[in-house]
């Protein structure tokens, strides 16, 4: 009985489950132990410490921290049983998200889905032992659910069916779910619930359990989450400002390719898991794990407005920053996500103003009157870039390209685009457009952009890394790149191996760069 749950589970299901594809996927345990081993042991020590998962699915995490109680009080409270059961109903509560993962996950922990039965380990009075599920409804409020967000077509279903609206984020007051304060809470929320919207939106809702765990003010935060809250955008913006800007973030782990942590699972942008120290203020420690080699430095969150995910280039960011003290970066100059107005769905007219559409309907016509030239592009020379340049890459380990000669197209002046484009540059010269083309092109400028990137849509905010230069009279190149910014060769390997080199590059830009028709 030493080893209570080596001999209890074997194979380990729980592995088994980790590898299934689904949106609330589950944890694998090597995982959980490792962001248990963030935590500082001692508290495994201690019998009063107490534990929350607010998402419970397979109870992987309260039964992982069960193992390390077992070990850790065994001095304190020598019986076996008597040990077992102040863990288990004293120190270890979870929150199950729907009906048959409480099931599951009691199963997990008290080796049977009914803790008052005779075949469970320690024994409670009820059901549900320290494992609650409670059938919560959504708070509708016209469409939408006041709390997450879900879509009212979508979630306001019959009562046997399953609405996913999760009791620790549907209510105001978490405190009173178990009536007690927590010293750790650590957990895997679901990621999203479809909104309804145009292109089936899926609103994230990780955040929200989050921000809810914070409110009952644990010691310890620890939870696997996307990492496209690096970048914000849909309804992450405010939570990726305050998750930047609050010091008790202590550590970070970063995986860009999901399958390393949930195989057969693809999550566009990766996967991280945190350490947020209600006590403690200082330095993040952000660990990178890119196929296999793990690279990890102490770092500001906030160093800029915009999160650099990779560790390694976070120094060459700070040299070129430094090099060249940028007054505007490409952000304040590229152009807005509708250039002029027109949707991607715009439909060609037979005669008008020459127009970019979609690549498979290529160069068309634009009605005059439905053009909206607020940036002023129209009548100057253009590079045009497509919105989403890497549609389909959600594995970010592997190396990217962005633009090449075949996805963008220089538009002369009397020329606009749909939605489809966003203006990179505008000039008065065709010499200045075929300049830009060709800094905005190096290996180097490509490195400077994914450092923003997490999913497939590249807008301006994605371009605040890369400095608007002050001269495009002159072809760039990485060579002259890597003088003008003092690259090192190591630099320059690491930046290389992260672009794409399309076979239809021009080999530093030494040539001219010509203009599509």
């Amino acid at each position: 009985m030493s080893d209570f749950y080596a001999n209890t589970y074997n194979p380990d299901v729980l592995s088994c489950l980790a590898n299934l594809s689904n949106d609330e996927v589950f944890t694998p345990p090597d995982i959980v132990n490792n962001m248990l081993d963030m935590l500082p042991q001692e508290i495994f020590n201690d019998k009063t410490t107490t534990f929350l998962d607010p998402a419970c699915k397979s109870g992987v995490f309260l039964r992982e921290i069960a193992k390390r109680l077992l070990t850790g009080l065994k001095k304190e409270i020598p019986d076996l049983q008597e040990r077992i059961d102040h863990i288990f109903q004293k120190q270890l509560y979870g929150i199950a998200i729907t009906e048959i993962t409480s099931l599951l996950s009691r199963r997990s922990v008290y080796c049977s889905k009914f803790p008052n039965s005779k075949y469970s380990v320690t024994n409670f009075n009820d059901a549900e032992g320290n494992i609650r599920f409670k059938k919560t409804k959504h708070n509708w409020r016209g469409e939408k659910c006041t709390s997450c967000g879900a879509s009212k077509s979508e979630y306001d279903r019959d009562a046997s069916l399953e609405s996913h609206a999760y009791e620790f984020i549907h209510t105001d007051n978490p405190e009173e779910v178990f009536n007690m304060k927590f010293d750790v809470i650590i957990g895997n929320p679901p990621y999203q619930l479809e909104t309804g919207g145009a292109g089936r939106q899926a609103k994230p809702i990780y955040n929200l359990f989050v921000n809810q765990a914070k409110k009952l003010k644990p010691r310890y935060l620890s939870m696997i989450i996307p990492s496209r809250w690096f970048s914000g955008g849909f309804g992450l913006d405010e939570f990726r400002k305050i998750m930047l800007g609050d010091k008790r973030m202590r550590e970070i782990v970063d995986f860009p390719n999901s399958a390393d942590v949930f195989t057969g699972v693809d999550i566009a942008g990766g996967i991280c898991y945190f350490l947020w120290n209600r006590d403690s203020e200082g330095l993040c420690k952000v660990t990178n794990i890119i196929n296999g080699v793990e690279t990890s430095e102490e770092r500001q969150l906030d160093e800029y407005p915009t999160f650099i995910r990779d560790s390694r280039a976070v120094p060459i960011v700070r040299k070129i920053f430094c090099k060249e003290k940028p007054r505007l970066t490409l952000e304040n100059t590229v152009s807005v996500q509708k250039p002029f107005g027109l949707p991607t769905n715009y439909k060609p007219e037979k005669s008008g103003v020459p127009c970019w559409f979609i690549q498979r309907i290529g160069r068309k016509y634009a009605n005059r009157n439905d053009i909206i030239d607020s940036g002023r592009y129209l009548d100057k020379w253009k590079l045009l870039v497509p919105k989403a340049p890497i549609a389909g890459q959600t594995d970010f380990t592997k190396p990217v390209g962005f633009y090449y000669e075949g996805n963008t197209r220089i538009a002369e002046p009397g020329v606009c685009c749909t939605e489809s484009w966003i203006v990179a540059g505008a000039f008065e010269t065709e010499t200045q457009v075929l300049s830009f083309k060709s800094y905005l092109f190096t290996k180097t400028v490509r490195f400077l952009l994914l450092q923003t990137v997490i999913s497939q849509d590249v807008l301006r905010n994605k371009f605040c890394f890369i400095p608007a230069l002050e001269d495009y009279n002159t072809i760039y190149s990485d060579t002259t790149l890597r003088e003008r910014w003092s690259i090192t060769d190591d630099e320059w390997e690491y930046i290389d191996s992260r672009i794409h080199n399309y076979s239809s590059d021009i080999e530093n830009n030494d040539d001219i760069i010509s203009k599509d028709d």
